[in-house]
């Protein structure tokens, strides 16, 4: 155990395949999410710039096949194609997909809701969230963006919603703001690519759990930094008691089936 970080173990293994009800919304997903964004910046990600559309719905169907439910992308990925080409052989209703915006006005948000349904070939989206929130003040910055989304929620075009924090503070509005239904929050027990230390962030995730809200942990590996660690960084992810599911970006089958072995 790493000095001070305490690892609230649970009474009954958990495994990547695991169904998972995230949320107040009760959106069921694999508690291991396919991420499609290690390194993901300006339309492109490594998967997407090493695999191509093909090979990367080849793994998401690979992850599929092993019990992998929850396909995690990103506009900023670039991965909506590869998602739609992966749909192709996987029955849009036995996957849960993830997504996630830049937009901060109610017209930019209906506008990428068209968009990203388009892009990926669905009729609506699980999951839908604010990406990468910096300022303490985001709720009232997005509130055109937040508006849409809870209305494209009442209407059964989107799942759930909810946001994905980079500061401290942002993490905290999140914790206070009953609009969040999800978060996205970075967690592995190293401190590496965090908001805070792992104990100032678990307390704020649990406080969060307590109100019903649904966490996704990513950063398990610390964006590549802890891979040397991976047993660890895995025992710890799925020991925590207020994280429901995770991410990971793996980049071929190698990888992929490294960490299943682990979870299985």
């Amino acid at each position: 155990m790493l000095a001070g970080v305490g690892w609230p173990l649970l009474g009954s293994p958990r495994r990547a395949s695991d169904v998972v009800a995230l949320g107040p919304d009760k959106i069921k997903l694999s508690r291991m999410a396919m991420g499609t964004g290690t390194d993901g910046v300006g339309g492109g990600s490594n998967q997407t710039r090493k695999l191509g559309v093909q090979g990367l719905a080849d793994l998401l169907h690979y992850g599929y096949d092993h019990g992998l439910t929850f396909w995690d992308s990103a506009d900023q990925y670039g991965s909506h194609p590869h998602l739609k080409a992966a749909l192709g052989g996987v029955p849009r209703d036995k996957v849960a997909i993830m997504t996630k915006t830049h937009a901060v006005t109610a017209a930019e948000m209906r506008a990428d809701l068209d968009r990203f349904r388009r892009e990926i070939g669905t009729d609506y989206l699980d999951i839908v969230l604010l990406h990468c929130m910096m300022e303490d003040d985001w709720p009232e910055r997005r509130k055109g963006a937040m508006d849409v989304l809870e209305e494209a929620r009442e209407k059964k075009i989107v799942g759930t919603h909810g946001v994905s924090c980079h500061t401290l503070g942002a993490l905290k509005a999140a914790a206070k703001t009953p609009w969040v239904r999800v978060d996205l929050a970075r967690i592995n027990p190293a401190g590496v690519i965090m908001d805070s230390d792992p104990n100032t962030v678990l307390g704020i995730l649990r406080q969060m759990k307590a109100d019903g809200k649904g966490i996704i942990g990513m950063k398990v590996f610390g964006a590549g930094k802890l891979t040397g660690r991976m047993d660890e960084m895995l025992r710890y992810q799925t020991s925590l008691d207020c994280v429901d599911c995770f991410t990971i970006g793996c980049e071929n089958r190698d990888e992929l089936n490294g960490v299943l072995r682990r979870l299985a």
